[in-house]
């Protein structure tokens, strides 16, 4: 009876801590300190739990966590584009890749994967700002509009931001910031990543053992 007792409080204490880490991580990209800013942004950290959790898991238990801090990113920034998709996607591949034994459970190997996740996460949201930018732009105008309004974000300057025609954003200059910001959170999550991966998975791996 007293090992029942003790072995539902550990459960519960490991879901407690889980669910805590999980939270902080998504709260976190708004903790500006030494070292954790380049160009103005900061590590991806519910990317770089997610990739921690799915690291040892199952794809469908890596996309559900995508898939919980993907809201809940969204509930404190915005549900368009979604970060969900992208943090799901991260999650079925780094457990594919776990699976197949491509890569090791080490720092450098949490690293790389971080980085090349960051690159994919990115993308997503990439084209979803372009699928948005595209659609929002484009609705109920007549067939001659929607070249000129086409026409407005081909030629609108990427650097600057601003689109012509009628479209809320430039494509061109969604691309260029993807490429920045991509290159730049992926650096930064990657050095970042050992951090939170190594008091995450050295917790895991007591629970499992014990």
């Amino acid at each position: 009876m007293l090992n029942l007792l003790l072995l539902n409080l550990k459960s519960r204490l490991n879901w407690l801590v889980t669910a805590l880490s999980g939270l902080l991580a998504v709260v976190a990209p708004w903790w500006r300190g030494p070292g954790l800013e380049l160009a103005g942004l900061t590590p991806d950290w519910p990317l770089i739990w997610v990739v921690c959790w799915s690291v040892r898991r199952k794809a469908w238990q890596g996309a559900v966590a995508g898939i919980t801090l993907g809201f809940l990113q969204d509930a404190l920034t915005s549900p368009y584009p979604t970060h969900a998709l992208g943090l799901a996607v991260v999650g079925i591949l780094t457990a594919k890749l776990q699976k197949q034994r491509y890569m090791q459970e080490d720092f450098i190997s949490v690293a790389l994967i971080v980085f090349g996740m960051v690159v994919i996460a990115e993308t997503l949201m990439a084209l979803q700002w372009m699928w948005l930018t595209a659609s929002q732009g484009s609705a109920g105008l007549e067939p001659a509009e929607m070249v000129n309004w086409l026409d407005g974000l081909a030629n609108s300057s990427p650097a600057a931001g601003a689109i012509g025609g009628n479209g809320p954003r430039s494509l061109e200059s969604i691309w260029w910031n993807h490429q920045r910001n991509a290159l730049t959170s992926a650096i930064l999550s990657s050095l970042w990543a050992p951090v939170l991966y190594w008091p995450l998975s050295r917790w895991w791996q007591s629970q499992e053992e014990s």
